[in-house]
């Protein structure tokens, strides 16, 4: 079914799925317990957790979810600003706006489409509190000199780290190197369980009350772990745990783990190495990454000359039945970003480089034959 819907056309995207799924579905629907924390979930947050050498790994409902969960740990609250780029998805805003507070975004490196970093700390301000950084395609910004920054100013870090699940930067697992990392286990990343997420807390200081918040602001955790005798309200908090369900789905994938991203890889790579011609003619503008960094082949972008020229090549990959998209269009343009945010500073790449972005089909499985086609369909472009 699947090469019979890819001979007709390739999608952006598909989720992940090992054939095992089902099983441990069914497992859970016969055990009766559907809810959250149970043996898949603990199962996850283990593997999770020893891949990323982080205090604890918690999963929950989102990303967003992980962010809110951040903000609040944070105790951001209102007229705290929080620092971050404008080139990003809502909900890294979003978890920060929802505490009252004001968003302030600075311009983004082009080489990389990550925050600026030399960019942060003329933004800083006397009610600064945090800065949210957002790793992009799964490439790390540039992480020691905003860790300094933060360290002066007395800020927390939050990394957005929903594109990024086994990328490093010098030898540091995303997610792990803030005070707290969010990840995404949305249909659309490389690891999903349709909705979800997980939050990385980077110090043992949070861990006791990250359990309070991701359940209701009660410390049933400590009443199952036997460390009370019955659980109450104690804090704020919210319902951010995912069914059992949905951590039953993932768990094949994170143990095949390498298998899947290997398989990435070796789309970005060829997707790279074909495509490095119409580079260096200066057609298009391949990805950067970084010395000392890796990445998860999350996703493969090409920028062309501008936004007239996108356009019609996304016409063209239509035509040809192949889905290839755009991106986010910068929040401090949007309605909600003015309402609730500023650009500090001029905007030099963030619309610019935004307009130029393209991301190719990249998803576990895709055949080379379908990535042959694709870049085929882009050398037949730039040849006519």
């Amino acid at each position: 079914m699947k090469d019979n819907f890819e001979d007709v056309c390739i999608p952006f995207n598909r989720s992940p799925y090992l054939d095992i799924e089902e099983e441990y579905l069914m497992k859970v629907v016969k055990s009766g317990k559907i809810s959250g924390d149970g043996e898949f979930t603990e199962l996850c947050s283990s593997i999770l957790q020893k891949k990323t050498s982080s205090a604890k790994v918690l999963l929950t409902t989102s990303c967003t979810h992980a962010l809110e969960m951040s903000a609040i740990l944070c105790n951001i609250k209102e007229d705290d600003e929080v620092i971050m780029p404008s080139y990003t998805f809502a909900s890294t805003a979003d978890a920060f706006v929802g505490r009252g507070a004001k968003i302030v975004f600075v311009d983004i490196r082009c080489d990389t489409m990550n925050i600026d970093e030399k960019k942060i700390e003329e933004a800083i301000t006397n009610k600064t509190k945090a800065i949210a950084v957002v790793h992009y395609a799964g490439v790390a910004c540039e992480m020691d000199t905003i860790i300094n920054i933060a360290k002066k100013h007395n800020l927390f870090v939050v990394e957005d780290a929903a594109h990024c699940i086994g990328s490093t930067y010098k030898d540091k697992v995303l997610g792990s190197i803030g005070d707290f990392g969010c990840y995404s286990f949305h249909e659309t990343k490389n690891y999903s369980m349709g909705e979800g997420g997980a939050i990385l807390l980077n110090s043992k200081n949070f861990v006791e009350r990250a359990e309070i918040i991701r359940e209701k602001g009660t410390n049933r955790k400590k009443f199952f772990r036997g460390q009370v005798d019955k659980y109450t309200w104690v804090d704020f908090g919210s319902s951010y745990l995912p069914s059992e369900l949905n951590a039953a789905y993932l768990y094949e994938q994170l143990l095949n783990f390498d298998k899947i991203k290997e398989d990435r890889i070796s789309s970005w790579n060829y997707y790279y190495k074909a495509l490095k011609e119409l580079a260096d003619r200066s057609l298009i503008s391949l990805p950067f990454i970084p010395f000392g960094c890796t990445h998860d082949a999350h996703m493969f972008y090409i920028k062309t000359k501008d936004l007239t020229e996108r356009t019609k090549l996304i016409e063209e990959f239509k035509f040809r039945n192949i889905l290839a998209v755009f991106h986010y269009v910068p929040l401090h343009s949007s309605p909600a970003g003015k309402r609730f945010g500023r650009f500090h500073g001029k905007d030099i790449h963030t619309t610019k480089e935004s307009e130029r972005l393209l991301r190719l089909p990249m998803y576990y499985g895709l055949s080379q034959k379908n990535v042959t086609k694709i870049v085929d369909t882009l050398y037949n472009f730039y040849k006519k």
